[in-house]
C-alpha cells in the first residue's frame, strides 16, 4: 500500500471515524458502528467493504455477526498514522464512540 491509496481510503468521514473507533476498541461489528455513527446498515457495510478492499481492515465472521479490526498486514507507518490520529484527535470521534458505548450498555447492539 502506498500513502496515496491509504489516504484516499480514509478521505471519507464515515470511513475515517470507523477506523479510529475500531482502532480504539480493537474490534467492532457493523451494528456497533451503526449505533455510534447513527447510520443505516447498508451504508456502514459499504464503507467497511471499501476499507477491506484497501487492506486497512480485516473481517471475521462469528455466528451471524461480522467483526472488524485493523488488518495485521497494515504497514507500520500506516498503523502509526492511525494511532497518532486517535491519540491527538479524540474529540473528532468521541461523540460516536460515546453513542456506541451507550448502545452496548443498553444491550441494544450486537
Amino acid at each position: 500500500m502506498n500513502p496515496l491509496q491509504f489516504f484516499k481510503c480514509l478521505s471519507d468521514d464515515t470511513r475515517l471515524k470507523s477506523v479510529l473507533i475500531i482502532n480504539q476498541l480493537e474490534e467492532a461489528c457493523v451494528c456497533d458502528l451503526m449505533a455510534g455513527l447513527e447510520l443505516d446498515q447498508p451504508k456502514v457495510s459499504r464503507h467497511l467493504a471499501e476499507l477491506r478492499k484497501c487492506n486497512i481492515l480485516r473481517d471475521e465472521r462469528r455466528g451471524k455477526w461480522v467483526y472488524y479490526r485493523l488488518h495485521e498486514d497494515l504497514p507500520l507507518w500506516a498503523k502509526e498514522v492511525i494511532n497518532q490520529t486517535v491519540a491527538h484527535n479524540h474529540s473528532y470521534f468521541a461523540e460516536a464512540l460515546a453513542k456506541l458505548n451507550a448502545s452496548k450498555a443498553q444491550a441494544s447492539s450486537c
